[in-house]
């Protein structure tokens, strides 16, 4: 077995929520250095949204390599695609090559870098891994509509919305900001249990920090559109403003 003075090193990197200036200047010098770059595509095309971020950052020769994934439900075909890329990675660095792993947003937030973190860490803990902190899409969305995620002695809530609002129906009464991280397929849902428990003051953000971002201020408006996949929801109750 190799030992981690042979191999190289992976870099996770957190490429932010959309705009090519809110990557870390760590992240920067990172992709300027190491011998190649991998990234998440889906299976079905060839292209990869934190390509397209961090692009203005990548060298023009560098060896760029995009890993497919599955769109899939199916956890034996979504194993079988995780284990073949965690493997392509470790023949990278197990040859003494250091590699980067582009992300949206945080690396450990809701990430792809995540799931291959852990298979990697199982399967050659000889590596060395560093991963860069990146802005998350919500860190972001609240700065773009200037509103405070928490003040005081509030707590801040991260959910998904893929399957809409059940998550806070389970925890609204302990929430004081709430935020939905991929809230596109059941937005509808997820507004339902928004008013339910008493969270007002909402907020939608669309590709946050693309040239195409869209805001909302009434998440009515929101559901009225198309469903896009990079969507998000920040939600604040309003205690003492009725």
């Amino acid at each position: 077995m190799q030992s981690k003075q042979d191999t190289g090193t992976l870099y996770g990197i957190g490429v932010g929520p959309g705009d090519p200036e809110l990557i870390p200047l760590k992240a920067i010098r990172i992709l300027q250095e190491v011998d190649c770059i991998f990234s998440a595509s889906s299976s079905k095309n060839d292209y990869s949204m934190a390509v397209r971020i961090a692009w203005p950052h990548i060298p023009e020769k560098k060896p760029l390599k995009l890993l497919p994934f599955p769109m899939s439900l199916d956890q034996e075909v979504a194993s079988l695609a995780w284990n073949e890329h965690a493997e392509t990675i470790v023949a990278e660095l197990e040859s003494g090559r250091s590699a980067a792993f582009l992300t949206l947003g945080d690396p450990l937030t809701y990430s792809t870098y995540g799931y291959l973190l852990r298979i990697i860490q199982q399967k050659a803990p000889h590596t060395k891994i560093e991963t860069v902190p990146g802005i998350t899409s919500y860190q972001a969305g609240a700065a773009t509509v200037n509103t405070p995620l928490v003040e005081g002695e509030e707590n801040l809530v991260v959910l998904s919305g893929v399957k809409g609002g059940d998550n806070l129906r389970r925890i609204a009464k302990e929430s004081d900001n709430v935020v939905f991280l991929k809230a596109y397929k059941h937005l509808d849902d997820i507004v339902e249990a928004l008013s339910e428990n008493g969270l007002k003051r909402c907020f939608g953000v669309v590709r946050c920090g693309f040239p195409e971002q869209e805001v909302y201020t009434d998440l009515r408006r929101m559901m009225h559109q198309e469903p896009k996949y990079w969507s998000l929801v920040l939600a604040k109750h309003s205690r003492g403003e009725d």
